[in-house]
């Protein structure tokens, strides 16, 4: 027989998952509308980035300054020029290589997530790393609040968050399987207008103690998207507090240019 109790706790998981869909349309209505994003193709971003991740990495030439497209089906980004000028590195997924201006492969990798496991990784990253890093980044980040909308993504209510005095509320997101992105399950933190303020996540090519509580600012609009303009990523305690240093990661978007469907 079913208890009073384990009716309720169906009852709750039930308006989580509700809640979270209602938050989820809230947000991407605060940062542009799906109809807005359904009509791209896809974004061009003007950015740099650096960080303590990437110099722990000796990872060579930071900032790196570069153009990302970031195409809105599949999961295909670009950066230009990278490594260096004349050349292009493309992310795909389950491939990252870079091309030369005449789009010959210079080098790839092909299932780059797996080679994070080796020992090598654990010291230092080569150019393929931070494209796959990158891309993959960059990628969620862009996509993000839009594919919400996307019945593979599991949206859950978390509860409410106290930061700098104010009262953001929590949204539980679990990727589907095969999205590269940083982990499965992810957390963001949503202010009174709708706008997503905090990003929590585990970044897994760091290593599996790679918290990072990711603070987005700055949002500006770009063509009818709103789009954070400054990224900062800070250690995340055990009590789920940040860490006021180091700045793990840091990216200051430049411009945004969008590229409509055909």
């Amino acid at each position: 027989m079913t208890s009073e109790a384990d009716y309720e706790g169906v009852h709750k998981s039930h308006r989580a998952r509700d809640g979270g869909r209602a938050l989820g349309q809230e947000v991407i209505a605060a940062h542009g509308g799906a109809p807005r994003w359904d009509g791209l193709a896809a974004l061009r971003v003007q950015l740099e980035f650096s960080g303590l991740g990437f110099r722990a990495k000796f990872v060579r030439n930071l900032p790196i300054r570069v153009e990302m497209v970031v195409e809105k089906e599949g999961q295909r980004v670009t950066l230009e020029p990278y490594p260096g000028a004349g050349r292009k590195g493309v992310f795909e997924g389950s491939e990252v290589r870079i091309e030369a201006a005449n789009g010959r492969t210079l080098r790839k990798r092909a299932e780059p997530r797996a080679a994070f496991r080796d020992i090598r990784h654990k010291i230092w990253w080569d150019a393929l790393d931070v494209l796959y890093f990158a891309g993959q980044a960059g990628w969620t980040y862009f996509h993000l609040p839009f594919v919400l909308t996307d019945p593979g993504y599991e949206l859950r209510e978390a509860g409410i968050w106290r930061d700098s005095g104010e009262t953001w509320r929590k949204l539980r997101v679990t990727f589907p399987p095969g999205i590269h992105t940083h982990c499965r399950q992810q957390v963001l933190y949503v202010d009174n207008r709708g706008m997503i303020r905090r990003h929590d996540y585990t970044a897994e090519p760091f290593g599996d103690r790679a918290k990072a509580a990711h603070y987005c600012s700055d949002p500006v609009e770009f063509d009818g998207l709103v789009i954070p303009t400054r990224r900062r990523v800070y250690p995340r305690r055990s009590d789920g507090r940040p860490r006021s240093r180091p700045v793990l990661v840091w990216i200051d978007v430049k411009n945004v240019t969008t590229i409509p469907e055909g």
